[in-house]
């Protein structure tokens, strides 16, 4: 593969979509809601395909195959742990749909400075969000320098690709806002599951089919089909893995936000049954390159470049192969730019507005358009710094924000939760895990993956029943949700009553 190939490929990609983003607008948007959540009139195809593509990140074709390189069969186990808390989408979104349509919010940290009636809890979710996922965005900038040097034996350099994926994050979120990032996701998103697919196939036929493949592994790389494998994993590591993991649809900002678009409950369903098929083929695809990359080549300096060397190799066509970087490349992208775009809408919302009342909407979207290339350079230098696996420092993000999910669940389950609980849960636990991983990341042998959720629960729980909630405004947003989803069961069954007669 040669690297006039990969930069035409590039810009092969770029043309087409820089015009898919292009036509993807609908008149300028001027508006909060419409520049950070289309809207809210996204349909179920696009929703799921892009909700694909960002939470599909570099993570997966780059991190979870070097983490299946690193850990054998214990990274399957990890990423099905996840696949498990994509059930509390089935749960929450539902409820964050309907408070998001009757009271307008922008973003998750409004929803939960509403709920509990402090915009001091606004600003802690989203200054807490901007620590963790900065870092989690440098994480996909490393993913595309890794596989740009990777593949083409560091011709082109780690920096290139990390600039690189920077500008074209920063290009995307200015044209339409989430419109253009998620008709972008949705070309992205179909490029990644059918060149990576069909490649995974190209590479075990090489290595002599299925049967080849295992047999290598059982004879030379026995320990990476057992649990707990050669090394990587131990139990407390795997918990220390999957516990944040589990929570990642709700306590990432960038995710949960999108329960906010969809257009009806009817798309909302199609977006997560999309997800979950396109999820379900990527997380196989993605462990059995990291198996075919340990089978061919055992002794790699890094794990993560198990993909790069992969694509690099003889069982690649270079055409299917230089796909299958756009393909990374692309998805990297796509949670960069979602991530900017729903960091800068809280900054602006959530912080600076709070700063500053009464300011006008128009002027909190030129703040949060300001905000997004300052958000693009910090996470291009905390990339540059090249830490560890990309899979585990992705995990680390998510140790973080672990501390949103008490108060998450007490916005819609629990009215005894009060403002001050929620205040302390996210401010004590993001200082808590910062703490540890500053200290080395263990406390009694265990890490801030498993103490992040103890820790928010119980400040959470123990200060809310210290304090008092604010009995009207969580009344008001129950009764919210209560009305919403009721009024569209009704309109749901007056349909099925209308078809039935017909």
């Amino acid at each position: 593969m040669t690297e006039s190939l990969i930069w035409w490929s590039i810009a092969i990609y770029l043309l087409i979509a820089i015009g898919i983003a292009i036509m993807s607008r609908q008149g300028p948007s001027e508006s909060m809601s419409g520049y950070f959540l289309g809207n809210r009139q996204m349909n179920g195809f696009v929703s799921a395909l892009s909700y694909s593509a960002t939470t599909y990140s570099a993570f997966m074709m780059v991190g979870l195959a070097g983490l299946t390189y690193a850990g054998g069969v214990g990274a399957l186990g990890f990423e099905i742990i996840y696949f498990a808390g994509v059930s509390l989408v089935a749960v929450f979104g539902p409820k964050f749909w309907a408070v998001g349509k009757k009271f307008g919010y922008v973003t998750p940290s409004e929803m939960l400075g509403h709920r509990y009636n402090s915009k001091h809890v606004a600003m802690a979710v989203s200054i807490a969000s901007c620590i963790f996922l900065i870092p989690y965005s440098a994480v996909q900038l490393a993913g595309v320098g890794y596989l740009l040097q990777g593949i083409t034996d560091g011709a082109i350099t780690f920096t290139t690709g990390v600039v690189l994926a920077t500008v074209i994050a920063i290009f995307f979120s200015y044209i339409a806002g989430i419109r253009s990032v998620m008709w972008t996701d949705s070309l992205q998103a179909i490029m990644m599951i059918v060149a990576s697919t069909l490649v995974a196939f190209l590479v075990i036929q090489g290595l002599g089919g299925f049967g080849a493949l295992f047999d290598t592994l059982a004879t030379e790389h026995p320990q990476s089909l057992t649990v707990p494998g050669p090394g990587l994993f131990s139990f407390v590591t795997f918990l220390g893995l999957t516990i944040p993991w589990f929570f990642f649809s709700i306590s990432n900002p960038q995710v949960s936000q999108r329960l906010f678009m969809p257009s009806s409950l009817r798309s909302m369903r199609h977006m997560l049954i999309g997800f979950l098929v396109f999820g379900f083929i990527y997380t196989m695809v993605s462990v059995l390159w990291g198996f075919s990359a340990l089978a061919a080549f055992p002794s790699l300096a890094s794990a993560d470049l198990a993909t790069p060397t992969l694509l690099a190799s003889e069982f690649v066509p270079p055409v299917l192969g230089v796909i299958v970087m756009i393909g990374i490349m692309a998805a990297a992208v796509s949670t960069i730019d979602s991530i900017m775009l729903t960091l800068a809408s809280m900054v602006s919302r959530d912080v600076y507005a709070n700063v500053k009342p009464n300011v006008s909407e128009k002027r909190q979207l030129l703040v949060g358009k300001f905000v997004v290339p300052v958000i693009a350079l910090m996470a291009l230098a905390f990339a540059e710094l090249q830490l560890d696996l990309i899979a585990v420092l992705s995990v680390a993000a998510s140790s973080g924000l672990v501390a949103m999910v008490p108060a998450l669940i007490g916005a819609f389950y629990w009215k005894r939760g009060t403002g001050v609980g929620a205040l302390v849960s996210v401010v004590g636990t993001s200082a808590f895990v910062l703490l540890m991983y500053a200290t080395g990341n263990s406390l009694l042998g265990l890490p801030a993956g498993v103490w992040g959720i103890v820790v928010a629960s119980v400040l959470f729980v123990g200060v809310s029943l210290a304090t008092k909630p604010h009995q009207a405004t969580t009344d008001a947003f129950f009764a919210a949700i209560s009305e919403e989803l009721s009024k569209k069961r009704s309109t749901t069954k007056d349909q099925a009553t209308k078809e039935a007669a017909a």
